[in-house]
């Protein structure tokens, strides 16, 4: 599962920090820890204890920790459910799919690293 997709915005019952937290543990164990060549120039940059309500991790360049980040995950709480938002540049590569379809799953609770086929 390849190509190139969208913006990303689904919505789930847990609390917002909880969830982007959820989510940036898994893409650490999955992406980063497992050595994904996909991954290898990026770095996960947490921001869960967000001032404005919406915690999220970013991805940023190893080689520019400061830059623009290169995919975004936030969280933000409306009408009482979660509100996912992904985006970013990375979503446009070959590996957009991929990334849409990882956090899909790690956002309602299932922390594998693979779907199921």
């Amino acid at each position: 599962m390849s190509g190139p997709t969208g913006a990303l915005t689904l919505t789930v019952n847990k609390a917002a920090t909880s969830t982007i937290v959820s989510i940036a543990r898994t893409a650490q164990d999955c992406w980063f820890k497992t050595k994904d060549p996909t991954f290898a120039k990026f770095r996960l940059a947490a921001e869960v204890n967000s001032y404005v309500g919406k915690p999220r991790f970013l991805l940023v360049p190893k080689s520019n920790p400061g830059g623009l980040p290169k995919l975004v995950v936030n969280g933000e709480t409306k009408n009482g459910k979660t509100v996912v938002n992904v985006f970013g540049p990375l979503l446009s590569t070959n590996q957009g799919q991929r990334i849409s379809k990882d956090v899909q799953r790690w956002a309602i609770g299932n922390a594998s690293c693979t779907p199921k086929a």
